[in-house]
This record gives structure tokens, C-alpha cells and sequence, in this order.
């Protein structure tokens, strides 16, 4: 019975997030994928061949002013999960935040790896709700949060990918440290991030998926980390 009532609430949250994106694109649909970057795990995400035909000037108008940013799994973001899953021993056993969670990539990985305690933080309540909808899919379960800074309890380790499209949003490099022993960060967008604490550790390979036929420059994906690893 147990198992019968979470596919009946996975269904349900299902069909709520594919109302979410209709908002934005009513042709929209959405169909799991395996990842290319990490193939260890699946997601729901956006499913390009139902669009027949360009968008719409409305369409087109809605999907700039509320795009579904966790209906796409970024580079950044599936770079993230591989080297989660390549090094364990960064999240296993350890209570993790994956900050601005997206479809929840990271969280799941995280999960997957041997987190004892994975929180999605995004604040996109969609988002979230895809993040919850992709762990069930995957088999694991998420916390989920849409303020960073109410999150109560220790946080061992701060997952981030792709959030430092933004100059602004550089502050948050201190505030990670401030808040957890430990920092993973991907970014394909700074080339030579420069802030104390943080230190490159490997180059991955990745592209958004659906393919989104981005710049080469960014499918290169640097993971830094803060913090010596337990």
C-alpha cells in the first residue's frame, strides 16, 4: 500500500508541474531523459519534438518573462552530478544543500552518493517541485526549502552550479562558507573564478540537455571547492 500511495503522489506531482510549464508554453510536455553528462540519472525535462512549428510572439513573450529554467538540466548542473557521483566521499553520510536546485540535478546525485540529508533550495516554487518529482524518479527523497537563509541546522556541505551568471550573485561565495564546512561550486560561465577559499579541481565536458546549442565556451564546466573534504 505504501509503495501504491508514492506513485499515486509521484503521478500527482507530475501532472502539477506539467500544468506549470503549460502556464508558459501551452504546447509544452515533458519526458524523462537520461542524462548524457551523468547517465546514472534521469529527469523529467522539456520535450522539444511536441513543438511543432517556431513559437508564437506570445509564447515567445511568455518563455522570457517566466522561463522554465528546471525544465532544461544544465551543463553546469549535470557537471556537478558527475563529479558528485565520481567523489563520494564529499557528501556521503553529510547533511547538503543544493543551492538554487533547479530540476534538483545536484540534490539527487548528492542523494544517490550517500547524502544522510539532501535540501533543494530554490526560489522558484516550481523548481522545487520538479526537484521532488526528479528524486522520486530516481528513487531518493528531498527536503526542500525556497530561502537559503531560513534553512535551520548545520549544513555540512553547499552544492551550487550555474548561479554565478550574475556579478551580483558573487557575495554568495562568502555566504556558502559562512554557512557550511564545505562548498562544491560549478560554473561554466567565469573562466578564472578568483575568490578565496576556492580552489579548481577538475574540467568537465557537458552540454545543456535538450540540446540548446550553446556556445562551446560554455560546456566547459570548472568544479572549485572550499573547504578540505572530510
Amino acid at each position: 500500500m505504501v509503495g501504491e500511495f508514492r506513485q499515486t503522489e509521484a503521478k500527482t506531482d507530475l501532472s502539477l508541474l506539467l500544468d506549470a510549464i503549460r502556464v508558459t508554453l501551452p504546447r509544452a510536455d515533458l519526458k524523462p531523459y537520461s542524462l548524457p553528462g551523468c547517465p546514472q540519472l534521469s529527469l523529467y525535462l522539456f520535450d522539444p519534438d511536441v513543438m511543432h512549428g517556431p513559437l508564437t510572439h506570445d509564447e515567445a513573450q511568455a518563455v522570457v518573462a517566466e522561463p522554465a529554467y528546471w525544465s532544461f538540466c544544465w551543463a553546469s548542473g549535470q557537471a556537478l552530478a558527475s563529479y558528485i557521483m565520481d567523489h563520494p566521499e564529499w557528501v556521503r553520510g553529510r547533511r547538503c544543500l543544493d543551492f538554487g536546485a533547479g530540476s534538483g540535478v545536484a540534490g539527487i546525485a548528492a542523494a544517490l552518493a550517500g547524502a544522510a540529508e539532501v535540501i533543494a533550495c530554490d526560489l522558484d516554487q516550481d523548481a522545487l517541485l520538479a526537484a521532488k518529482v526528479n528524486a522520486a524518479l530516481n528513487g531518493v527523497s528531498l527536503k526542500t526549502e525556497c530561502d537559503f537563509f531560513k534553512v535551520q541546522g548545520e549544513i555540512d556541505v553547499i552544492l551550487a552550479a550555474d548561479v554565478l551568471y550574475d556579478r551580483e550573485n558573487l557575495t554568495f561565495l562568502d555566504a556558502f562558507c559562512s554557512r557550511a564546512q564545505q562548498v562544491v561550486l560549478a560554473d561554466s560561465r567565469i573562466k578564472n573564478l578568483s575568490a578565496p577559499g576556492y580552489e579548481l579541481q577538475e574540467v568537465y565536458t557537458c552540454r545543456t540537455w535538450p540540446d540548446l546549442n550553446e556556445f562551446e565556451e560554455f560546456n566547459r564546466v570548472r568544479i572549485y571547492c572550499a573547504g578540505e573534504k572530510k
